[in-house]
């Protein structure tokens, strides 16, 4: 019986996994498709969004019937209980790549001229964190999870910068208020994709210590940004 069960946690971190880098593919997409105007770069975000939620429907049911079915305890039962609000978090990721692309999809043809610099680093540091935050369930490494944490404050200075460069788009020329507007937008949804990979890390946290969240005595203090980050 536990040898059963073990084999279908397993098949649930594969999915999770898979879930994850389902929601990288839909950020690189949706950044590509805006840093260079391409609508079908858009589409395939907005395509890779229907593929996520249907994911999440999926290992839904798979959660559900390791519940039902095999009866987990303890750190088991935390685990699946974690994986069912990692793929809500997730599904949202998905949404927020749609809410992105369907915005580049309006501006194609407009001639935007916002600098795009700090939206492309956005994507990039979202990105990593939802990498992280599902290898850290995967290997179960608390560690792996806090740097998740502690790296959202890398996408929210992000965030203010972009806002402050594009107050500063408006001051020079006020005809791009429209514009300036929707790329507020595009950086808030990535901001956002920061927060949800946050909570998934944090759901991380609770599946290994029973604790929502990070003490000072978790993870080692070591952040997510490579060396030329820093």
């Amino acid at each position: 019986m536990r040898t059963t069960f073990d084999q279908q946690l397993d098949k649930l971190k594969e999915e999770l996994t898979k879930m994850g880098a389902l929601c990288e593919q839909g950020i690189t997409a949706a950044i590509a498709g805006l840093m260079t105007g391409d609508g079908e770069k858009a589409r395939e975000a907005i395509a890779i969004d229907a593929e996520i939620d249907r994911m999440e429907r999926e290992i839904e049911d798979d959660c559900l019937r390791l519940l039902l079915r095999q009866q987990p305890v303890a750190r088991d039962l935390r685990q699946i209980s974690a994986a069912l609000k990692m793929i809500t978090d997730m599904e949202r990721i998905g949404d927020q790549t749609t809410d992105i692309s369907e915005i580049v999809l309006q501006l194609i043809g407009t001639g935007y001229t916002e600098r795009l610099e700090h939206l492309g680093e956005m994507a990039k540091a979202t990105a990593k964190m939802v990498t992280g935050s599902v290898d850290a369930f995967v290997q179960q490494d608390l560690a792996l999870a806090k740097r998740v944490v502690e790296y959202d404050d890398v996408v929210d200075d992000l965030f203010c910068q972009s806002r402050a460069n594009l107050i500063e788009d408006i001051r020079r020329d006020s005809g791009c208020g429209e514009e300036a507007i929707d790329f507020l937008m595009v950086a808030k949804y990535f901001e956002r994709i920061g927060d949800h990979a946050t909570n998934i890390a944090e759901w991380v946290a609770f599946s290994i210590t029973g604790r929502h969240g990070f003490g000072q005595e978790d993870g080692d203090g070591t952040d997510l940004r490579d060396d030329s980050e820093k």
